[in-house]
């Protein structure tokens, strides 16, 4: 596909996609969305020659995401159906459905409040090297305790996860307004992330960076996983969930690094994992300047059911212990952004979303966008690893930045 094709189908679907329906139900959402949402198709009121460069950039993400669903199955069923594993992640189910159903992201969520020592340590070589500012990586010791005094010594065996990173990009001079990206599943590379973002056309825009490293992944691997990212996924619905909640938990401590320091303003974009955290966020911290999910998934149950081959042994597992769909969303809830109300207004919301994308399909991005009451949202033709034209969506970016005050110093 040529540039000029890309952005072609970048402005098609940004002037007539449709909705027939509202796809995000009423609270409470795991109850009421359609058991086989996975299934629904991923359509846009497109012309033929549009429809079919989108479907074309959709079958590669398929073809990678079998290719990756079948090397995560491999690496996370021997722990995820232990025995002993499923008859204590079943028992602790109540305590995460009870969370979401006060649809309280201040219970779920609790800020911490307790001061931790930000230590500063010189950049991998690969790193960004600006000509008028510096380059940190920050790192921490986390004290996160699970909400569930059932996952503690769980939760307690992974040491290399209790350590926090994240790399810090930092013009000379004053402080300046920060631009915070949380990275996908497995792809925790700064140097990835900081290219595939552009961030260094942010920064020098005047904006600072933060490249935060969520659990399991980078660091914080454990010595013993095979791949980063592993220790997410791999140990029951219930680790996940606390997974989730020590991401929220960290991240907001480097909040409050760079509060301390006198950052003006901050916000934060993530990518599919990360836009998922991201949207979570938004419901979470209020000190934000803006949230921009970039192609985010709403429902880790449901995006689970439509990964072949994981979706057969995921349903083989829920009627074997008498599991529904309604019940394993219920169970992961309290960590999905469609449980909790914004606390930022619409205004300063942002979505984007790939039209051919199949890791994270674009019904999920419309659930988020549904919950959001339709803040801006962009769509651009490509997958959830092919951003077809993604200098417009940077540009829109960076225009809706302009247009909620986030000065670039």
């Amino acid at each position: 596909m040529t540039s000029a094709q890309a952005r072609y189908v970048s402005r098609v679907a940004n002037e007539t996609y449709g909705h027939s329906r509202r796809l995000l139900p009423e609270q409470p959402w795991w109850n009421n969305l359609d058991p086989a949402f996975h299934k629904y198709p991923d359509d846009f009121y497109l012309d033929l020659r549009t429809q079919a460069m989108v479907e074309a950039t959709a079958a590669v993400d398929v073809g990678i995401r079998t290719a990756a669903a079948t090397l995560a199955l491999t690496m996370a069923l021997p722990t995820t159906l232990s025995p002993s594993l499923l008859r204590h992640d079943h028992a602790q189910w109540d305590h995460y459905k009870a969370l979401a159903d006060g649809h309280d992201a201040k219970k779920s969520f609790p800020r911490p409040r307790q001061a931790v020592n930000v230590r500063k340590h010189k950049p991998p070589l690969l790193e960004y090297r600006p000509e008028d500012g510096s380059v940190e990586v920050l790192s921490f010791e986390s004290q996160f305790q699970p909400l569930n005094p059932g996952m503690r010594e769980h939760y307690a065996r992974f040491r290399r996860n209790r350590i926090a990173w994240a790399e810090h990009w930092r013009h000379d001079g004053p402080p300046r307004p920060t631009i915070c990206l949380i990275h996908g599943y497995v792809a925790d590379p700064y140097w990835v992330n900081s290219r595939f973002m552009a961030l260094p056309w942010f920064y020098k825009m005047g904006f600072n960076v933060l490249l935060y490293t969520l659990p399991f992944h980078g660091r914080r691997k454990e010595w013993f996983a095979p791949v980063s990212g592993h220790g997410v996924f791999s140990y029951g619905l219930c680790h996940i969930n606390e997974t989730i909640a020590h991401a929220v938990h960290d991240f907001r401590l480097f909040l409050d690094y760079l509060e301390g320091t006198g950052v003006p303003q901050f916000g934060v974009t993530g990518i599919s994992l990360g836009g998922y955290t991201t949207s979570l966020l938004a419901a979470v911290e209020d000190r934000l300047a803006f949230a921009v999910p970039n192609v985010p998934l709403a429902s880790l149950i449901d995006l689970v059911l439509e990964w072949f081959p994981v979706a057969p042994v995921v349903k083989a597992a829920l009627r074997a212990t008498g599991t529904s769909v309604q019940e394993a969303r219920h169970v992961t809830a309290m960590c999905s952004p469609l449980t909790y109300k914004p606390l930022l207004p619409k205004n300063r919301l942002m979505i984007v979303g790939g039209a051919g994308d199949r890791f994270a399909p674009p019904k999920h991005t419309r659930l988020i966008w549904d919950h959001w009451d339709h803040p801006r949202l962009h769509w651009f033709p490509g997958n959830h690893l092919i951003h077809l034209d993604q200098g417009r969506y940077l540009k829109e970016m960076a225009r809706f930045l302009r247009g909620i005050g986030f000065d670039r110093g």
